[in-house]
């Protein structure tokens, strides 16, 4: 209850709360969800937004957003990829650039040290390294979010797939164990992807069969019967479908082989 908090300045809960992790293991998700369980409004402060060209406007922009942050507490501002727009500082910074991340934290602070604020600023990231210590200190809760377990892939694949019909040859605890090192947006790719390897399929062998001189408005006309043929998924597909995604991570690290996809 808010009462348990409001005992002792001790008992405050955190201004900043930071989640870090690879991407595509639901850290906005959580956010999200996070601000959904505590009844807060949720504002998803977006970095293109305050890196505005005209020089001054950041600085509104951010003021504006702490304003109404305040104004809708209980308040979350989310900030995902914060250490592309709250970076370690350098010499090389635009001055409008470390006037914009001055202005910043100067609100934050107001936050820091209102007392009974129910304002918390949270943000996400993939590289923790990279964000200002400055931020960091401000940002005392810090969550690692990790890829998921064999068990969490699982429990993950079959969400994804709970309205889909499967071959009988389909194991998806196979699935599961050779998909170590993807995360959960890897894996809801991975099942559109092996769904898609189906209609490829169809597509080919329909457009094999059809007249040459047909049309393309009498090809679009397939009765609901043709559609209903599609076969359902089969476990050649997933297989054929990790191939190709372990194929695309190794050639986005540049030839590079991927920990934990071997």
């Amino acid at each position: 209850t808010p009462e348990l908090f409001v005992r002792s300045e001790l008992h405050q809960p955190p201004k900043g709360v930071l989640l870090h992790g690879p991407p595509g293991c639901g850290k906005t998700m959580i956010a999200k969800a996070t601000a959904k369980e505590a009844g807060a409004r949720f504002i998803n402060l977006e970095v293109p937004a305050l890196t505005d060209k005209w020089y001054g406007e950041s600085q509104k922009l951010a003021a504006a957003v702490f304003t109404l942050a305040l104004k809708l507490q209980p308040c979350i501002i989310f900030i995902d990829e914060i250490d592309s727009f709250l970076r370690s500082r350098d010499t090389h910074d635009h001055e409008a650039t470390a006037m914009m991340k001055a202005q910043f934290m100067i609100l934050w602070d107001g936050l820091i040290s209102a007392k009974h604020c129910q304002v918390i600023v949270m943000g996400a990231t993939n590289r923790p390294q990279d964000v200002d210590k400055a931020i960091l200190r401000r940002m005392p809760a810090m969550f690692q979010i990790h890829l998921p377990s064999k068990a969490k892939r699982r429990a993950i694949i079959d969400l994804v797939l709970e309205r889909e019909e499967l071959n009988a040859n389909v194991d998806l605890d196979t699935v599961s164990d050779i998909t170590d090192g993807f995360s959960g947006s890897d894996l809801k790719e991975l099942c559109r992807t092996a769904a898609m390897f189906r209609v490829k399929e169809f597509s080919t062998h329909l457009l094999s069969a059809l007249p040459a001189d047909m049309t393309c408005e009498d090809r679009d006309l397939m009765s609901p019967d043709l559609i209903a043929s599609l076969r359902c998924i089969n476990m050649n597909d997933f297989l054929s479908a990790v191939q190709k995604m372990k194929e695309s991570k190794v050639m986005m690290v540049s030839g590079h082989s991927v920990i934990g996809l071997d």
